[in-house]
């Protein structure tokens, strides 16, 4: 009897392995077992409270069963077992700003779908649930995320938002231009019939198309966010807009010479917030709109840090991961850009984001992979952590506003967002402590999604010299 007992349990092992695993995974898994204890691990479990020494976090069949101290807490008879002395465990970020392209250089517009390199970019970095804010190519995120959820491919569990809903006088020629309420309207209920998750406003929609979006959102129980320009955020707000990107940055209620539905040059309007005090009325009262209204703020810190000639540190990993030209466009971008002439507006994005926390608002995070280029996918995600800690936020709630807020703001949090007894086993595994080192962020040792540990060595080898190509 024994001996059938062990049978069944070695080729329930193996069918578990087997059916995870496809031939374009399979190389990047570094734990398949279906029982897994972490131990000796230092806990950061994305609630915001302190770290817990000593702990050791049991995985069955891909949710966490046990979180406790090592002294406690037993590995199950047959489990593999993880010795993770001196090392950091998170949740898997949950990126609420992400995109599957990248800019195409050369000062043109176009941005080339990175449907191969980024969700394994995102997923090396500990990104383990990812909502794309704005697609330009809506048909291949449906099908990547398809690929993922089949486990044909590595990447993020994978929150689909469809194509911008822009007004007349885009930017980028990939951009479709709304023609009024009824195409607004027509575009989410076309959209939502397809699988997305999300809708994304854009910088020069009309408030009338605005609303018709917003309601045929909500009319799906979709929510719907925005990087607006022609509409501030108080007017955003009394629409009844859910989320709102970036931050003070790009509110333009706040330039005096704002016309009604129209947006003002950006240089202009960015050189009138440079002046603007966070802690000033209006802004105060901008908030506590807000926070009424239950408006989340996306923090985005690390795309503006990227206009600064002096920051971000530049990496060997974000220069191996992009083709040559990639290389050679970023760093011309980099050099041209002033040293120091964009901090000053950095430190007043992160004066804002620390206040509309503190006034009880909702701050999420997320790397906006566009801009120079300077923001890569995933390392980006680890980097606003680094900035959301120089903005006076501690570690642990800076993981807090990277995990558990995004997975509630996409009613997740029963599952996903913070280290717990029944959550999935979503779980990042540092190497290090970026509780007192907030650089150890990027020392990501495996990356758990559903039970599963990712080797995010070979991830980033899988990609070199692929950004900005495929």
């Amino acid at each position: 009897m024994k001996s059938k007992l062990a049978g069944c349990s070695f080729l329930a092992v193996a069918l578990w392995a087997q059916s995870r695993f496809t031939p374009g995974v399979k190389p990047f898994v570094a734990v398949d077992a279906p029982v897994v204890a972490l131990q000796h691990v230092r806990v950061i479990d994305g609630t915001g409270a302190d770290p817990r020494e000593d702990q050791t976090i049991i995985l069955d069949h891909g949710k966490i069963s046990a979180a406790g101290p090592s002294a406690s807490t037993a590995a199950p008879a047959g489990a593999q077992s993880i010795d993770l002395s001196g090392a950091t465990v998170i949740p898997g970020l949950v990126g609420m700003h992400e995109h599957l392209f990248y800019p195409s250089g050369g000062g043109i517009p176009i941005y080339n779908e990175q449907a191969f390199s980024f969700p394994r970019l995102y997923l090396a970095s500990g990104v383990t649930t990812a909502r794309t804010a704005g697609s330009l190519e809506p048909y291949t995120d449906l099908n990547v995320k398809r690929l993922i959820d089949t486990g044909r491919m590595p990447g993020p569990k994978l929150y689909i938002t469809g194509p911008y809903l822009e007004g007349a006088g885009s930017f980028a020629p990939q951009m479709h231009e709304l023609t009024g309420p009824d195409d607004a309207a027509r575009t989410v209920d076309y959209w939502a019939a397809e699988g997305v998750t999300s809708f994304k406003a854009y910088m020069n929609i009309t408030r009338a198309e605005l609303q018709a979006a917003v309601d045929a959102a909500h009319r799906h129980g979709i929510k719907i966010t925005g990087h607006l320009c022609s509409i501030g955020f108080r007017e955003a707000a009394a629409i009844g807009i859910d989320n709102l990107e970036h931050g003070l940055l790009v509110d333009t209620e706040f330039h005096p010479g704002k016309q009604p539905g129209v947006c003002p040059p950006q240089g202009v309007a960015r050189g009138e917030i440079a002046h603007l005090d966070p802690d000033s009325a209006p802004v105060r009262d901008m908030i506590a709109d807000l926070v009424k209204h239950n408006v989340a703020i996306t923090s985005t810190l690390a795309v503006f840090e990227a206009f600064d000639g002096s920051r971000p540190p530049l990496e060997q990993r974000f220069l191996d991961a992009l083709t040559l030209e990639a290389q050679v466009g970023y760093l011309g971008a980099r050099a041209r850009s002033q040293a120091g002439s964009f901090l000053p507006m950095l430190k007043k994005e992160m004066e804002f984001e620390y206040a509309f926390v503190k006034a009880g608002g909702l701050l999420m995070s997320g790397a906006d992979p566009t801009g120079n280029g300077g923001a890569l996918a995933g390392f980006a995600d680890q980097r606003n952590i680094e900035l959301l800690v120089e903005a006076g936020f501690t570690f642990p709630e800076a993981v807090r506003i990277s995990t558990a807020n995004g997975a509630k703001f996409l009613g997740e949090l029963d599952r996903i967002g913070t280290v717990a007894a029944g959550k999935q086993a979503d779980l990042v595994v540092i190497d290090g402590d970026p509780a007192a080192r907030v650089a150890d962020i990027r020392k990501v040792k495996l990356v758990f999604k559903d039970g599963v540990g990712y080797d995010p060595v070979k991830l980033l080898e899988s990609v070199r010299g692929s950004v900005a190509l495929h």
